[in-house]
């Protein structure tokens, strides 16, 4: 498979905007560093309820010409409860990478005890270029860079061609601004707001992207590192467009088994099949069907690319198996010719997808296509697209399709390389289809000082503020509270009677 012609121009537009990797640079931050803070109400439903403050920081566009141009970052705070045992300040990320995290600490401060509420002030930041802060925006004609390749040669053909229109776009739009949107620079953003806090150190939680960017924290400013928490944890060698994504193919098509088997249990209320197999036999139908002739849907039409992102993203948690297949039954009886409304939770997912409603999700390629380089040859792709699919049917095409990042300008810096003792405490589900098990063993390798909180047999992304669970929960309190990780590391078990599935 060959990129058409157009592609082949998109490529060469995009070629012009290769730039060597800046210089390093340790001098004149200072007036970053020293910046007075003015803290506002926040403007926010999430946050004014709690009593949050907003603030504007100033950061350089390019940290190796501090005195270039410049981005703003907006953060909040949530106050420490008790100002007697403050302790100090906590920053957070919420993943993506390209998520808000102005309010991400709203729902991580409801698994915390009062007693870790008293000791921190909770810090929000959307990271740069996304949300309030200098958002990219680069006017895709739909909200997500990933998709599926598809069921063959023709819809992968499509899909190269949809992946290069997005690179192309960006480049049109933020060509200034776009190398400069990386995890490294969001890092050093970190450090500019624990500075301007007036703070020695900075404690952390980060989940799913967050945990990489928290990693690559702790490498640049090890010194400046306090308690440092990390859920649902990347691989620190497979970060980036084409391995962390990989990486998702098996993980998926594991928990797909998993809902497949409930599905089957229910079927008389859904009727996709009274076995795993019948299940699976008749979404792989959907499927091909797309592709022949997409799905109407209210106002969407779902090909072959989305129907398995429908999939992917319900399948991330096992509270939503039962909105999974009522979701899946309505693109069944849509494909038989069926009028057929969305429900609001999947109208809300395809508005992102197709329609790029509120707003497309540009700035999660620019991070990833800003932090590592991606193969550029087409080809390349549908070989490893076409070698995935006896074993991962469902999946392997979206976990082995090209992304708008084979079309992006390199990066100008290298992937930070993990390798630190700062302490750390690593949460994370063997069941995980976003980050996998495997890819926070190896973060737990790469992170010497780390101890490993293992929550077994339950495929959830995200446990601390979104599943919860006694004993993983009071791990990260424990450390939160007291700075103690656990003496070796923990295993723990859904708990008894939750209705997880």
């Amino acid at each position: 498979m060959h990129p058409t012609k157009a592609i082949t121009a998109a490529v060469a537009v995009l070629a012009g905007f290769l730039v060597a990797a800046p210089a390093s640079a340790d001098a004149g931050l200072d007036r970053f560093y020293d910046q007075r803070l003015s803290w506002t109400s926040c403007d926010h439903p999430r946050l004014d309820p709690l009593g949050a403050e907003c603030a504007v920081v100033t950061v350089p566009l390019d940290y190796a010409a501090p005195q270039g141009k410049t981005l703003t970052v907006v953060i909040s705070r949530i106050s420490a409860s008790d100002p007697a045992q403050r302790r100090g300040v906590m920053l957070s990320n919420p993943g993506g990478p390209g998520g808000a995290g102005l309010d991400a600490m709203v729902d991580v401060r409801e698994a915390m005890t009062e007693d870790v509420r008293a000791r921190y002030d909770l810090i929000g930041m959307d990271p740069r270029g996304v949300g309030r802060s200098s958002p990219v925006n680069c006017g895709w004609p739909r909200g997500f860079g990933l998709q599926s390749a598809g069921v063959d040669a023709a819809s992968y053909a499509e899909s190269v061609a949809q992946q290069a229109e997005l690179a192309a776009r960006c480049v049109a739009t933020e060509s200034e601004r776009l190398r400069h949107i990386t995890t490294r620079n969001t890092a050093r953003d970190m450090e500019v707001v624990r500075a301007a806090l007036g703070e020695d150190r900075i404690s952390y939680f980060g989940t799913s992207y967050g945990t990489y960017l928290g990693a690559v924290y702790t490498q640049l400013f090890p010194e400046r590192a306090d308690r440092i928490v990390l859920d649902s944890t990347v691989d620190p060698e497979r970060y980036g467009p084409v391995g962390m994504v990989q990486d998702m193919g098996p993980a998926n098509e594991a928990a797909f088994d998993l809902w497949a088997d409930w599905a089957a249990g229910h079927d008389g209320e859904f009727r996709f099949g009274a076995d795993r197999a019948a299940v699976r036999a008749t979404v792989l139908d959907l499927v091909h069907r797309a592709s022949e002739r997409p799905v109407r849907l209210g106002e969407f039409e779902l090909d072959d690319h989305i129907v398995p992102m429908v999939l992917f993203i319900g399948l991330d948690d096992p509270r939503q198996y039962q909105q999974l297949a009522t979701q899946v039954r309505l693109l069944l009886d849509a494909a038989e010719g069926a009028p057929v409304q969305p429900t609001p939770e999947l109208a809300a997912v395809l508005d992102f997808m197709l329609a790029a409603r509120p707003s497309d999700n540009s700035a999660q390629m620019a991070i990833m296509c800003g932090d590592v380089d991606a193969p550029r040859d087409p080809s390349w792709y549908w070989r490893n697209i076409e070698a995935s699919r006896a074993s991962q049917p469902l999946f392997g095409a979206f976990a082995g399709n090209i992304t708008p990042c084979a079309f992006w300008p390199s990066p100008i810096e290298s992937a930070t390389v993990i390798g630190n003792s700062v302490p750390s405490l690593i949460v994370q589900s063997t069941g995980d289809t976003r980050t996998t098990y495997g890819g926070a063993l190896a973060m737990h390798r790469a992170l010497t000082g780390s101890r490993m909180v293992t929550l077994r047999d339950v495929p959830i992304h995200s446990i601390y503020g979104r599943y919860p669970n006694d004993c993983a929960y009071a791990a990260v309190n424990a450390y939160f509270r007291d700075g103690t990780l656990p003496a070796s590391d923990l295993t723990c078990q859904d708990d008894p009677g939750r209705a997880s599935r």
